[in-house]
């Protein structure tokens, strides 16, 4: 329960905390990886009220999208991509994890195992396309380790958080409007995707300047995955959670190159399964790969407000350990 209290802590950032930081510093960035030339940009979201779930309106809504609830999200980054293939190859090879004097990285930490087969299934051959078929586990292990590597708390997003960038102050199915016409527009789905992963940010940016928030692969979020989840939600809440207390199902968002339209609304909820893993045949089953999910990547966060290192080595333990 401490360390649940302490991860909580961590993910929300204080309405009277965000005084304390200079708003001239909230700004589109570019993160550099010390000691190697791979970089990822990152783009503000500026926090707010909104309402979480489909419109009752909004013929392709689902059950689990509903009662919406007006929740309020405080201020963060997102990732302006999807993490990419060679970003997470840092962290898998540490052949690659050079530290600024140039030599590799003598830190003592969890990489992945090698996958029993190519999570992506052969889709995954170009270093700009997204990581796929690792575990929330995999993801926030690379979250980790980015942090002993730059100093800088990053991590998933709520689904709140994820639906509040996606939605860019929107109220309709799609930040651009209630059909699903010009989706191909922003996104790689069933209808363009042609059954394969895309290099990132080739389509249109959402308003909020988020590439591919919409299809390509979807999401991890943080939350564990509830049907009834936002009619436990009350009205103006402050960034809402559901905390975890099993490995299936965990929550992902935004729909992926094999997705219909609908699946990549902004309201639509992803549940992770054990089908995910089904052909894996290693017993125990990988902690950090999903033999049957090359359609799931990550997105990082960062929240505006930074936590300690002990309060961040906390989170991670909360969430990993």
């Amino acid at each position: 329960m401490k360390n649940l209290k302490i991860a909580l802590l961590v993910v929300v950032t204080l309405a009277s905390s965000i005084n304390t930081i200079a708003q001239e510093s909230f700004k589109a960035y570019t993160q550099e990886i010390p000691g190697t030339d791979v970089s990822f940009k990152m783009t503000p979201i500026e926090g707010g009220t909104f309402v979480l779930g489909a419109s009752k309106k909004d013929k392709k809504k689902e059950d689990d999208e509903l009662p919406n609830v007006n929740v309020e999200v405080a201020s963060f980054w997102m990732g302006t991509h999807e993490v990419t293939h060679k970003e997470f190859l840092l962290f898998t090879d540490k052949t690659r994890d050079i530290l600024p004097d140039g030599k590799q990285n003598p830190e003592v930490i969890s990489r992945p195992s090698s996958p029993y087969e190519d999570p992506s299934k052969g889709l995954e051959d170009e270093d700009l396309k997204p990581v796929v078929g690792l575990t929330q586990y995999g993801a926030l292990s690379y979250c980790r380790w980015l942090f002993r590597r730059t100093g800088v708390f990053y991590r998933i997003p709520t689904e709140a958080e994820w639906e509040f960038a996606a939605r860019a102050g929107t109220e309709t199915p799609y930040f651009f409007g209630k059909k699903s016409k010009k989706l191909k527009e922003y996104a790689w789905f069933a209808d363009n995707g042609e059954e394969k992963l895309h290099v990132v940010g080739l389509k249109k940016p959402s308003p909020n300047g988020l590439y591919d928030i919409y299809g390509n692969v979807s999401e991890w979020c943080l939350d564990q995955y509830y049907e009834d989840f936002y009619s436990k939600i009350e009205a103006g809440e402050k960034n809402p959670r559901a905390y975890p207390d099993a490995l299936y199902p965990r929550s992902a968002r935004g729909g992926s190159f094999l997705d219909d339209p609908e699946e990549c609304r902004s309201s639509n909820r992803i549940t992770s399964t054990d089908q995910w893993k089904e052909r894996d045949p290693q017993l125990p089953q990988s902690f950090w790969w999903n033999t049957d999910s090359e359609f799931v990547g990550f997105r990082l966060v960062r929240p505006l407000e930074q936590p300690s290192k002990e309060d961040a080595e906390a989170f991670f333990s909360s969430m990993l350990e």
